[in-house]
C-alpha cells in the first residue's frame, strides 16, 4: 500500500509515476495516456509523446481487449514460493488502442498463437490488483 490508500504491488513507492495505473486496475480499468497532437496511446506515463514530442496528454481508459503480439511460457519458477504456478504464459498484448502491455495469460500454453483475441481480467492479491488476459471467448 502506498500513500492515500492507493493499492499497488510490493515495491511501488507512493511517488512512483505508475500509482495511477495501479489505482485504475483496482477499479477494473486500464489507464492509458493519449497524445493530444497525434492521438497515439501509451501505457507508461511520459512527459511528452515519444512519437511526435507533443507534451499534451489526455488520460483515457482502454476498452480492455487486444491480441497476442508475442509470448513465452515459463516452465521453471524463479522462486520456490511460485513453484506451483508453472507452467504459465506471459504475453506482450497489443491493446485495441495500438499500444502494448505485458501480462500473464489465463490460457493453455499450447493454444496461444500470435493474433489470439484477448480480453482483460483482473486478479486481486493482498492489497493490489494484477492485470491478466484470457482468450476473448473465455473471458466473458
Amino acid at each position: 500500500m502506498t500513500g492515500a490508500g492507493v493499492p499497488t504491488p510490493p515495491g511501488v513507492a507512493a511517488d512512483d509515476p505508475s500509482v495511477e495505473y495501479w489505482r485504475a486496475l483496482a477499479e477494473r480499468r486500464i489507464r492509458l495516456e493519449q497524445c493530444g497532437a497525434c492521438g497515439r496511446h501509451r501505457v507508461v506515463p511520459m512527459p511528452s509523446c515519444p512519437w511526435c514530442g507533443d507534451p499534451a496528454t489526455t488520460i483515457v481508459d482502454a476498452v480492455g481487449t487486444g491480441q497476442v503480439y508475442s509470448w513465452i511460457t515459463v516452465h521453471r519458477a524463479f522462486d520456490d514460493r511460485h513453484a506451483g504456478d508453472v507452467p504459465y504464459t506471459v504475453a506482450t498484448v497489443e491493446l485495441t488502442e495500438s499500444c502494448r502491455v505485458f501480462a500473464r495469460l489465463e490460457a493453455d500454453p499450447a493454444a496461444v498463437t500470435i493474433g489470439l483475441a484477448l480480453a482483460a481480467r483482473y486478479v486481486d492479491h493482498d492489497g493490489w490488483t494484477e492485470l491478466r488476459f484470457a482468450p476473448a471467448e473465455s473471458a466473458r
